[in-house]
């Protein structure tokens, strides 16, 4: 991590015609998490062709980038990562746009890297 004395987290979602979700999507993630000095939402548009930019603006995520196709899961996730790095994070969650994972486990899936115990922690959802 860098030397700032709390990280910063920026939580990345790939997100492809996702306008009726994507808003509680963003709703759900936390934007105060203790031992992070800020957290930042990053929408990754993968080519959208409906509403997915805009309602995600409106919603308030703090960056978008748009491919200006799609062009798969894979890339947007690499594009998502690259931004990240490129907007200093130090932490970096991805997640989706569907709310296929709750966002309130954030702080829980972060907790070992701010412990100094990992460096790279893997979420999985119930799929019950």
């Amino acid at each position: 991590m860098a030397s700032r004395s709390m990280p910063k987290l920026v939580v990345q979602s790939p997100c492809y015609n996702e306008e009726q979700t994507i808003e509680s999507a963003i709703a759900a993630i936390p934007r105060s998490i203790e031992g992070v000095s800020s957290v930042e939402i990053l929408i990754v548009d993968d080519g959208s062709r409906d509403r997915t930019v805009l309602v995600a603006r409106a919603a308030g995520a703090d960056h978008v980038v748009s491919h200006p196709e799609n062009r798969g899961l894979a890339r947007a996730f690499m594009t998502g990562i690259d931004t990240s790095v490129r907007l200093g994070a130090d932490i970096i969650v991805n997640t989706d746009a569907d709310n296929q994972y709750d966002a309130r486990d954030i702080p829980k899936l972060i907790a070992p890297i701010l412990e100094g115990n990992a460096e790279f922690v893997f979420g999985a959802r119930d799929t019950d």
